[in-house]
């Protein structure tokens, strides 16, 4: 009897614990690329559509706030988590004043303007710098001609091969002209 009862110990300390329980794991992380912003006196906000999201936990919605950047992440929507994370923000905001609202389909994120009634033209540093890296300088000293030669060439360089068969196809045709002396437009 004494056997048999320290058998029955011996096995039990063999078994698993059933009480371990795997943790939920998401598929894989998405980027949020796409988004759109708008803003007032106070607030930057930001609208990020997924659908399904009111559906969520709220606590499996988070947004970290620093002066210069958020980050969002969505936990298990859908069997992924969505991630978006924007840094150098074109001006400061408050930390404490930022916020974020769950929607149907949308998550609202509010960012407080550290100065109120200030107008931001652009969302990121980054975005600004782009925006006006892209804008033509206007030389008021150099040739009218060159300025659409610039522009010829970025819509060339930026154009498909249609486009720039078509620009080839314009410009050899009035070299030729220009070679044999007819120069009217």
């Amino acid at each position: 009897m004494q056997q048999k009862s320290q058998r029955k110990a011996e096995h039990l300390d063999n078994e698993k614990p059933a009480a371990v329980v795997a943790p939920i794991t998401t598929g894989y992380t998405v980027k949020i690329s796409n988004y759109g912003w708008d803003q007032s006196d106070k607030f930057v906000k930001i609208y990020i559509t997924l659908t399904g999201v009111h559906q969520v936990p709220t606590e499996n919605v988070q947004v970290h706030f620093t002066e210069r950047s958020f980050d969002l992440l969505v936990k298990n929507l859908n069997g992924k988590s969505y991630s978006m994370i924007v840094n150098n923000l074109l001006k400061p905001i408050s930390v404490e004043g930022s916020s974020k609202k769950v929607k149907t389909d949308t998550v609202l994120i509010l960012c407080r303007k550290k100065a109120e009634n200030t107008r931001w033209d652009y969302l990121t540093q980054v975005e600004k710098e782009c925006k006006e890296k892209e804008k033509p300088s206007y030389d008021t000293e150099t040739d009218p001609s060159e300025g659409l030669m610039n522009v010829l060439k970025k819509i060339y360089e930026d154009g498909d091969d249609d486009m720039k068969r078509t620009i080839n196809k314009a410009w050899v045709e009035s070299r030729e002209k220009q070679a044999k002396g007819d120069t009217e437009f």
